[in-house]
């Protein structure tokens, strides 16, 4: 789950994480209302209006802005509220803005970067630190490693001290500025493991002239699957910028994401959909969505992963692939036909089941009397989802 920026400082604050001041606005009011506070309270002699979107790159997208007056803040706020912000992250379509975040200004010196994420490779939390704050992180590794830093973090001791240290002097900080990156660093760790997130997003961490460190911009994402621990989190999420799509599917506990392309997929198990997915693209189609109905697959959610394939208007073919261990391949089959009863799928549906009771799902959908075409093996419901969509 993702969250936006002022949420993400708001829960940083708590644990120790040096963050800018700063106050959510909904309205051009509210953000004139902010700006007041921020000048009287901070004797800043200005405030940043920032764009809150779920993407990164909204600076240079006109999604972040000076302003040397609550006035001017006013003006700031009444061109974005409401417009689209289109950024290298939110494709084409951009995304519409609905609240800002107006900050007190920084007296910035330098500016760096912090991640921290879980390295699938090391099984292992890796701290990244960079001398190039403000750029894409994946832009720097690949055309300037050098000026990036990776630390392993042992799960059993978590973040030393030395490590901290290590990545303060990477960034050729000294005296007041590398004691206050030391804390930051750490408070930061801590916050990540505390919250079960799976990023932590620092981009950039600024020193300011004053010696100060703090987070300019924050992302936090959380791991959905820890979230049962944190339920005062689930209360942050903005489903308005989510794919609608993929929020209908979360209320019926289906795992979706939409995609591009041609062929309704619905597979149970992530790696029979990923291989589902490739599949596809052999056979000449193009996946439209990732859609795993878990095992535990029931006719109404098989009912809701028909809906939710349907929706999308660019699908011509759908693909059911699925395999029989924790659910067995009959009631899965009579999630199928009972679903295609109360809807209409007059779009080809390819049917692969294969497993525990696979023969009596076969002749269930045989003798359902509905155009279901039935697939035996990988090949031939490749072959079939060709002819499917070449007719």
């Amino acid at each position: 789950m993702n969250i936006h920026e002022y949420q993400g400082k708001d829960i940083l604050r708590k644990f120790g994480v040096s963050v800018p001041k700063g106050i959510v606005a909904f309205s051009p009011e509210e953000a004139k209302e902010a700006a007041i506070r921020l000048f009287e309270e901070q004797g800043s002699p200005v405030v940043v209006v920032k764009a809150q979107i779920h993407a990164g790159g909204r600076g240079k997208a006109g999604g972040v802005k000076l302003a040397k007056s609550p006035d001017e803040a006013f003006d700031i706020a009444r061109q974005m509220i409401g417009a689209t912000l289109v950024t290298h992250q939110t494709g084409p379509e951009g995304k519409e803005v609905r609240r800002l975040l107006v900050e007190e200004g920084m007296n910035i010196d330098r500016e760096f970067y912090v991640g921290i994420t879980l390295d699938r490779s090391t099984s292992r939390n890796v701290l990244m630190i960079s001398t190039e704050g403000g750029m894409e992180i994946e832009k720097v590794a690949e055309e300037t490693p050098e000026k990036l830093l990776k630390i392993q973090v042992d799960p059993l001791f978590g973040l030393q001290g030395f490590q901290a240290r290590e990545a303060a002097f990477f960034l050729g900080l000294e005296g007041e500025q590398f004691r206050n990156a030391v804390s930051f660093i750490t408070a930061l760790y801590n916050a990540y493991m505390a919250i079960d997130a799976s990023l932590a997003e620092i981009n950039p961490l600024v020193v300011t002239r004053e010696g100060r460190v703090l987070a300019l911009d924050a992302k936090i994402n959380f791991d959905d699957n820890a979230l049962f621990r944190h339920k005062e989190f689930l209360e942050l999420r903005d489903t308005s910028e989510e794919d609608p799509f993929e929020v209908e599917a979360s209320k019926s506990g289906l795992n979706y994401v939409r995609l591009d392309g041609n062929v309704g997929c619905m597979v149970n198990g992530a790696g029979l959909a990923m291989g589902t997915m490739d599949m596809i693209q052999l056979a000449g189609g193009r996946p439209a969505n990732f859609l795993d109905v878990g095992g535990g697959a029931s006719p109404k959610t098989v009912e809701e992963g028909f809906k939710i394939i349907l929706s999308d208007k660019n699908v011509r073919a759908i693909l059911v692939n699925i395999f029989g261990g924790i659910v067995r391949c009959d009631r899965v089959a009579g999630g199928i036909i009972e679903a295609a009863k109360k809807i209409d799928l007059n779009l080809p549906v390819i049917v692969r089941l294969e497993g525990t009771n696979a023969e009596i799902a076969q002749k269930m959908l045989d003798e359902s009397g509905l155009n279901l075409i039935a697939a035996t093996g990988l090949h031939d419901a490749a072959a079939k989802v060709n002819k499917a969509l070449a007719s």
